[in-house]
């Protein structure tokens, strides 16, 4: 197959994968050049659903939007979703297909390279070329072992890599020269270039560095990106920092950190909007007042909703509400808020129930087959249209849903209690609607809120972003690069 490839590696994690993987693609779409993005094995808690009725990470669904492509399934095959310390649940081609802890995924790593192989030929026969992204580290040597995420993809591949590192954590010339000597001999010579990532001030102070790099490894330096301030891509899992000064013309929107949220992407859009004021609040930590609180969804519900009640939420929450506040429930929190919460397959970790918060009259129980899919319909709060997607295993039942949230293509979901202060539902992705956003900031006490159209600032972050990986790296010697794949 005559199909340019590429595959980035990183130094680290975080150190720039996913975002220069993003860039790339947007600019080959510039260059009239069908591209996909792919990740062999991906280990998050952010993730989408599929045209094709699967799952995959988050961070892919970014990049095919940036390749100007709708997701699909076979751009991340091996999904691993943490659901604890040392175990995660495994969802092969979009599917899950079970829970494991860390040393039975390392044995069936030799199954799911299968998968892996046959997601990235059948790109192969779509596109014109593929942008891989790897995970976590090369050098991470005690994982080796079947490896499909970094170089044993890339040697059985037969595709060049980069290698990127952030020199904003410092020690970049140490990551780089550290990760190649922890390398096999054919897969340093895999690797083909190196791009600096997150760089702040003059470059010419830099340079040195970079020559020495380049003298010590025979290696080129193919670019220097800059720390682009306010850059805002979905995170591909990492809660996002952020510290703002209290505004008393904004409203307060608190979010608690549960140790297995997910999707906490769905926030994006609140933490953006100019009139929000938005907080991650950590486990343990004082909660402060708010105007709206919202509980996420999460990988592993009931032991989330332990620790939010041995961190005192529960008190906050029903003081909240008693003094007229707002609360939502987005998917876990949706069950969080009922009556009860049942697990008797063990789906989540130890089967068995747990009381919910009760502040909404219904129940869930978690069923094998979880259900995706994208929908579209309207917020009953105000009637305006909305769309997101559904990732869950649970089935709520109970007189709640009488009252619905939403009214979807499928039928009616979640609940908007009686006395119009509670609102919950399985939809994520709801704050991308403008006028949706609009409608609950209203809803929560914002009497003024102003619409915010946030798929049209992602949009401009990739552009913005697609503009300075072609002004930074030699775009010649990438694409260079790329055409070795087709010279083998």
């Amino acid at each position: 197959m005559n199909v340019r490839t590429l595959m980035v590696q990183g130094t680290t994690s975080d150190a720039g994968k996913s975002t220069l993987v993003t860039g790339l693609c947007r600019w080959l779409v510039r260059q009239g050049v069908s591209v996909a993005p792919f990740k062999p094995q991906n280990m998050a808690l952010n993730s989408a659903v599929t045209g094709d009725g699967g799952e995959i990470g988050r961070a892919q669904a970014v990049q095919a939007h940036a390749a100007m492509i709708q997701p699909h399934t076979d751009m991340n095959p091996v999904l691993l979703k943490p659901n604890s310390d040392t175990g995660a649940q495994v969802i092969i081609n979009g599917k899950a297909i079970g829970n494991m802890d860390a040393l039975e995924y390392h044995e069936y790593k030799k199954m799911a390279k299968n998968a892996v192989f046959q997601s990235y030929e059948s790109l192969c026969k779509k596109y014109k070329a593929v942008i891989v992204e790897g995970a976590g580290s090369p050098a991470e040597i005690n994982l080796r072992k079947n490896d499909i995420a970094n170089m044993g993809f890339a040697e059985e591949a037969d595709c060049p890599v980069i290698l990127i590192a952030d020199i904003d954590r410092g020690g970049v010339f140490a990551h780089i020269v550290g990760t190649l000597e922890l390398l096999s001999e054919s897969e340093r010579r895999r690797v083909k270039g190196f791009v600096v990532n997150r760089f702040r001030g003059n470059l010419s102070l830099l340079k040195p560095g970079l020559e020495w790099l380049e003298k010590h490894t025979g290696k080129p330096v193919i670019g220097v990106l800059p720390y682009l301030h306010g850059l805002h891509l979905e995170a591909e899992d990492a809660i996002p920092v952020m510290s703002t000064a209290s505004d008393a013309r904004k409203i307060r929107v608190i979010v608690p950190a549960l140790p297995h949220i997910s999707n906490h992407t769905d926030f994006d859009p609140l933490r953006l909007h100019p009139q929000v004021e938005f907080a991650f609040v950590p486990m343990g930590e004082a909660v402060p007042s708010a105007d709206l609180v919202i509980l996420p969804g999460s990988k592993s519900v009931r032991s989330d909703l332990e620790i939010l009640r041995k961190s005192g939420w529960e008190m906050v929450i029903s003081r909240h509400l008693r003094y007229g506040g707002k609360v939502m429930g987005i998917c876990g929190g949706l069950q969080m808020l009922g009556e009860r919460i049942s697990d008797p397959l063990g789906l989540e970790g130890e089967a068995g129930s747990s009381e919910g918060l009760g502040f909404l009259n219904l129940t869930t129980t978690l069923e094998a087959e979880k259900q995706l899919r994208n929908s579209v319909g309207t917020l009953l709060l105000g009637n305006v249209p909305i769309s997101g997607y559904e990732i869950h295993a649970g089935v709520s039942t109970g007189p709640a849903l009488e009252s619905p949230a939403l009214r979807l293509e499928h039928g009616h979901d979640g609940a908007l209690s009686e006395d119009g202060q509670i609102l919950a539902t399985y939809l994520h992705g709801l704050f991308e609607m403008a006028e949706a956003t609009r409608t609950i900031l209203r809803w929560a006490g914002l009497s003024e809120a102003m619409p915010y159209d946030y798929r049209a600032r992602r949009e401009s972050e990739i552009d913005r972003l697609a503009d300075e990986v072609e002004k930074h790296l030699d775009m010649e010697m990438l694409i260079k690069i790329m055409d070795e794949k087709c010279s083998n």
